[in-house]
């Protein structure tokens, strides 16, 4: 075997063991537990009302349904707004905008209103919504 072919060898041999952690590495899902468990009533903690009022939102991705955002619905503040916001044009992670009174994708420009309905395209369908309630200082979202 001249030194051409030795090196061919190795180097497809080389490629054929690092396959199987490559494989791998890319069919790994993405799935991280929840940060709470579901209570029986389906409802899970996602923040505190300490929280919701500091930042004004509260962005939990480890809710057990998947991620979730929630507000205070800028139409009765002792009301919760809580959505997914992975916007339905690309993806792109949505976030409560206060002075617009709505929720504004950074990639394209797409609103939605506190209920998840599209004001503004290039989107064309509303985010997801789910049930929210203040219980004491906690704020908890029905995870189904």
């Amino acid at each position: 075997m001249n030194r051409r072919e030795f090196i061919s060898w190795v180097g497809v041999g080389s490629a054929a063991s690092s396959l199987p952690g490559m494989i791998t590495a890319c069919s790994q899902t993405n799935s991280q537990q929840s940060t709470t468990p579901v209570r029986a009533d389906g409802f899970q903690e996602v923040g505190t009302v300490a929280e919701l009022d500091k930042n004004g939102q509260i962005l939990n991705e480890k809710l057990a349904a998947g991620k979730v955002l929630v507000i205070r619905d800028p139409k009765d503040t002792s009301k919760l707004a809580a959505l997914n916001p992975t916007c339905t044009h690309r993806g792109c992670t949505v976030s409560w905008n206060k002075d617009q009174s709505s929720f504004v994708c950074p990639c394209h420009g797409s609103k939605f209103n506190s209920d998840g309905k599209v004001v503004n395209g290039p989107a064309d369908k509303p985010l997801p919504t789910y049930t929210a309630k203040l219980e004491g200082d906690t704020v908890l979202v029905k995870a189904g």
